[in-house]
């Protein structure tokens, strides 16, 4: 349920121009702003003083930085949601990814010269009045949905195709849940993960360094490979041919996503039919939905995670709701599941 009172963030940035951006798009959606820092040091100590409901946080700072910020917060067990703003470059794209494995909630990069600022206010109000939403609304103590045994399906007896499907808090439970499988697994693994353009790259690069399979973004043309995980690129769709060779498209977005899981999901379950493993992850909306029923139809399983360690239960409750779930398990032990279905 949406807070009842108005809700109250803390503005950080290093630039007064972006810092008066933020505030005015924030105060014309409704949300009261009782903090405006130029520096980690301040922002810290607004948060301290006028305990905001969330914060919104650039990363390049003078002194104590953003990803400093977020590990004090952490340390002071703070469970204040963080929307970073922030804008790209391969180094700031970096740490952007960094950020959000951190614990940021969300990502919204800056505005350029050429972009639609609306569009930029807009995106930022809905991710921070969701961060606020899910703080004022989350229980501790969910209970995990329970799946009734599903009917024994025939299969090849070959190894399966993965594809993990995540959106809000997904570079955290990436971060946890691809430097546990082994390599290699299965017949190759696909992630699609909702990020802006140009941050995707950063993040296969930081799940590449702690991962026994070789992350990469994809760029097309790539056959699945054992010991490789593809990552779908920020605004492109990722999509397979019926070789299984992938291939990126820039159809227009659907519902605002470019790349939309529904639409690899739904190549694979064509080409892998039983063979496929899908792993819907936290993340808002109901992407996967769709893909989802085609692999059901097709044969193949398909795995939840549970409401408990999600940032966001949008994603995999559609999964739950819909009753199309083979399992619903906590994120740390998505993992062992996967190794023993996919190998």
């Amino acid at each position: 349920m949406p807070p009842t009172t108005q809700p109250r963030v803390v503005v950080a940035d290093d630039s007064a121009l972006m810092r008066r951006i933020v505030t005015n798009v924030l105060v014309r959606g409704g949300v009261k702003v009782v903090g405006s820092a130029r520096d980690g040091d301040q922002a810290l100590a607004q948060c301290e003083r006028e305990r905001p409901d969330a914060m919104t946080l650039d990363l390049a700072m003078p002194g104590m930085g953003g990803i400093d910020v977020l590990r004090a917060l952490r340390a002071r067990g703070a469970q204040l949601p963080v929307v970073v703003v922030s804008a790209f470059s391969p180094g700031q794209g970096a740490r952007a990814v960094d950020a959000l494995a951190e614990g940021a909630f969300d990502l919204v990069p800056k505005p350029t010269a050429n972009d639609d600022v609306d569009a930029f206010g807009q995106t930022l109000l809905a991710k921070v009045m969701l961060a606020v939403q899910q703080r004022n609304g989350h229980s501790a103590g969910a209970v995990i949905e329970r799946v009734g045994p599903r009917p024994v399906r025939k299969r090849t007896g070959l190894p399966r195709a993965l594809l993990i499907a995540t959106s809000t808090g997904g570079p955290r439970a990436l971060a946890a849940l691809i430097p546990k499988l082994p390599s290699p697994l299965g017949v190759g693994t696909l992630i699609v993960q909702h990020m802006p353009p140009g941050f995707t790259a950063s993040l296969a690069a930081r799940l590449d360094r702690s991962s026994e399979l070789n992350v990469i973004e994809a760029c097309g043309g790539e056959k699945l490979d054992p010991r490789r995980a593809l990552l779908a690129p920020g605004g492109w769709h990722l999509r397979l041919s019926d070789d299984g060779r992938t291939k990126l498209s820039d159809e227009p977005a659907l519902g605002g996503l470019r790349p939309r899981a529904d639409l690899l999901i739904e190549d694979a379950a064509r080409v892998y039919g039983d063979r496929l493993l899908l792993v819907v992850l936290t993340g808002m909306g109901q992407d996967g939905l769709r893909g989802a029923h085609e692999v059901r139809r097709r044969g193949g399983r398909i795995l939840a995670e549970a409401e408990q360690t999600c940032t966001v239960y949008g994603m995999p409750r559609a999964i739950v709701e819909a009753k199309l779930a083979d399992d619903v398990l906590p994120l740390d032990r998505i993992a062992a599941m996967i190794a023993a279905e996919v190998a």
